[in-house]
């Protein structure tokens, strides 16, 4: 009781108050698993921020260390080989429950008014996490991954106006240099993270405030409750996707463990250069297209994503197809795995 009050005195919030403000009702639809993957990817953000940690005591970002670093973490290092496949499987996953959870939003017209803003957000997070993506997989200085970022920086100089400048940052000079792995080492590490995060934060509270999209379905009983508590019902929810997921990354990490290529030789371009899998649609697009005309349409393509809310009222205001979102998303979705399949089964 002694240390009860003493909290109560400095910590003037009571039980029913706690619960109050945590135990908001949750729409019926979100008892179904796949309309619940926004905190899918929250998690394996968690998971990629503990094995990064983990690995940031071993990793050197130079191009005379890093190779080595990553060896040792692979082979020498306790349990390093199983953190690493976890920090490399969870990044696979993250990305892949983003995706799916940004379809899910799009397909369900979880982003028409007011929820444009957290759209927006969302987006954000999107880019953020193919980033991410982007520089941990430049990290490993293999050859694969340093002919990458090369073929990655020279694909962003041709971006008008803007394109040398970027091709510098992300290199620090012209070309790959000593000084490139610190800064995708910077950028994977502390900005990537520092910036999802606060994204992150943004978009709970959003949530927060508006609430999440309410979806009714055809067998739900008008007689019953259309809401369920937070808590504990839907945290049971987020906890059995939390230890299947964690089942999932540790079996992938066993069976398929993170494995290390031949080390990176700036004099030796590899006969084939292929991305990770989450950017083989964008490697088939550059292929079908010319340099400048490729990063235009891909650049119009993002801009047209995040622009989406705004278009599709555009279009239910002006027009009779109250739902063109739909048809044109399962257009698009049948495009990017297309050509995602294409780009990974073609011969190179």
């Amino acid at each position: 009781m002694g240390l009860a009050a003493w909290l109560q005195e400095r910590l003037p919030v009571t039980g029913d108050q706690l619960r109050e403000l945590t135990n908001e009702p949750v729409p019926n639809h979100l008892k179904r698993w796949w309309f619940a993957l926004g905190g899918t990817p929250a998690y394996l953000f968690v998971v990629q921020i503990v094995t990064g940690i983990l690995l940031a005591f071993y990793y050197e970002p130079a191009p005379s260390t890093a190779y080595d670093s990553v060896k040792y973490i692979t082979d020498t290092a306790a349990y390093g080989w199983f953190f690493r496949s976890v920090h490399k499987w969870a990044a696979t996953l993250m990305i892949a429950a983003v995706i799916l959870h940004q379809m899910r939003v799009f397909f369900t017209g979880a982003y028409r008014k007011p929820r444009e803003i957290n759209w927006l957000v969302g987006m954000c997070l999107l880019l953020c996490t193919l980033v991410a993506g982007f520089t941990g997989y430049s990290l490993v200085y293999e050859q694969l991954s340093y002919w990458g970022t090369t073929v990655g920086a020279n694909i962003s100089s041709n971006v008008p106006v803007v394109g040398n400048f970027m091709k510098r940052m992300l290199l620090g000079g012209d070309v790959y240099n000593e000084r490139t792995l610190s800064r995708l080492y910077i950028i994977h590490a502390a900005i990537m993270p520092a910036l999802t995060t606060a994204l992150i934060a943004v978009h709970i509270a959003i949530i927060r405030m508006q609430g999440v999209t309410e979806l009714k379905f055809e067998d739900e009983p008008a007689d019953k409750p259309a809401h369920f508590s937070f808590f504990p019902d839907h945290l049971y929810t987020e906890i059995i996707a939390g230890l299947v997921l964690m089942i999932l990354l540790s079996a992938l990490s066993t069976v398929l463990p993170a494995t290390l290529g031949p080390r990176a030789d700036p004099l030796s371009t590899p006969e084939v250069i292929k991305p990770e899998w989450f950017f083989y649609v964008t490697f088939r697009w550059l292929k079908l297209f010319s340099g400048t005309f490729a990063v235009l349409s891909m650049g119009f393509i993002v801009f047209t994503m995040y622009a989406w809310p705004f278009v599709d009222a555009l279009i239910r205001k002006k027009t009779r197809f109250q739902e063109a979102s739909v048809w044109i998303g399962i257009v698009a979705v049948l495009a990017i795995i297309g050509l995602t399949v294409w780009e990974a089964v073609v011969a190179h």
